[in-house]
């Protein structure tokens, strides 16, 4: 493969531009911080999905030492203007950016075991665990959660957020997440797909959100929403923490996946846009109230910077515009299969109208 050295070290890692090229010696150096003393002796291409990005699963065999039986690459689309895209909105490089700092998440997610950045070629890999091997059950939202597993998703984020409450600003090896801001990156998309989308998905849709414009969901809700995020307790923040970027381990654990979207901001971002998405309606309905609560009790936080109930609330109120505006529009795609959206744009919508979501993003931003 081009650019390939003899040396087995990291250092020696390009992204591959085709599955095929990915060696043994390529995948001894992407093991060598965790196994060093492990050398590949073959690799098997076991599966490959190349959609929004290019995902592979790998059978390892050893000549010596030793390591993981099977590994999963990721790295950037190959669908023409795709990785422009993810430039602009600034999501391209996060997950693997994350992954490279070596810094300490405490949430269960996937272990990486090397991640590459190519930034000429707008291109990045990740090699990580094959979440397979530990029994993880992926879900999705045609298999939503009960009230206990979101409680332990709610717990695991109330971990991660803890460990950077008010410090991500500070932490020199994360200097490169950015705030959740309403750049025309990430507007300009959505204003030409909202109307389409919300127009597709009209007949599951309650009054309060047909007849939102286009324009005054992407520019005025949504932008306002984000603008707002930037207020109160700043923290690692997922960013993208929907069902579809979950599993559960046998034990229960809830573990958090696709790390692309990571951003510094409101805690409330992860805690909406989860829970909201991970629940029925009527689970939401009944459960919600309780579980907000729950987040904000596991919060390990000075006590004078913990959100009071209040203001708990209300920045989980306005969280639904986020979930039904990223939704309203993956529904036009192919992405994710379509019933999956559309569950997803239901949830998303039945939130946005049940807790009055455009009066809640307006309260927060006569505060800013």
């Amino acid at each position: 493969m081009a650019g390939m050295t003899e040396s087995y070290g990291m250092a020696s890692l390009v992204v591959p531009e085709r599955w095929e090229d990915v060696t043994p010696g390529w995948m001894t150096a992407a093991l060598s911080r965790h196994h060093p003393d492990a050398r590949v002796a073959d690799v098997e291409l076991l599966l490959r999905d190349d959609g929004t990005n290019r995902r592979a699963r790998f059978g390892l065999t050893y000549s010596a030492g030793s390591g993981p039986k099977t590994v999963f690459v990721k790295a950037e689309s190959d669908v023409p203007g795709r990785r422009e895209i993810h430039a602009r909105n600034g999501n391209l490089f996060n997950e693997a950016l994350l992954y490279r700092s070596g810094i300490a998440l405490p949430i269960e997610h996937p272990l990486a075991y090397a991640a590459v950045v190519d930034e000429a070629k707008l291109d990045y890999v990740i090699v990580m665990e094959d979440l397979v091997g530990r029994g993880a059950d992926p879900r999705h939202a045609l298999r939503p959660f009960t009230a206990e597993q979101v409680a332990g998703g709610l717990r695991g984020l109330a971990r991660l957020h803890s460990g950077f409450w008010g410090r991500i600003e500070r932490e020199a090896v994360l200097e490169w997440v950015q705030p959740f801001l309403p750049t025309d990156g990430l507007l300009r998309p959505m204003r030409k797909a909202a109307p389409m989308g919300l127009e597709r998905a009209r007949d599951a849709l309650p009054d309060e959100v047909t007849k939102l414009t286009g324009d005054a969901l992407v520019d005025k809700l949504w932008a306002d929403y984000l603008s707002a995020l930037t207020t109160g307790p700043q923290t690692l923040l997922h960013g993208d923490p929907h069902i579809g970027n979950t599993y559960t381990l046998p034990d229960g654990e809830v573990g958090f996946l696709d790390w692309q979207v990571v951003r510094r901001g409101s805690w409330a971002h992860d805690v909406g846009y989860f829970l909201q998405g991970a629940f029925t309606e009527d689970d939401r309905r009944r459960y919600e109230v309780d579980l907000v609560e729950e987040y904000r009790n596991a919060l390990d936080v000075p006590a004078s910077e913990r959100p009071t109930a209040g203001e708990a609330w209300l920045r989980y109120r306005a969280t639904a515009v986020h979930g039904l505006t990223m939704w309203i529009v993956t529904l036009l795609s192919d992405v994710h299969e379509y019933e999956r959206s559309l569950a997803l744009v239901r949830r998303y919508a039945s939130a946005f109208a049940e807790l009055d979501t455009p009066a809640a993003v307006e309260s927060l931003n006569v505060r800013r």
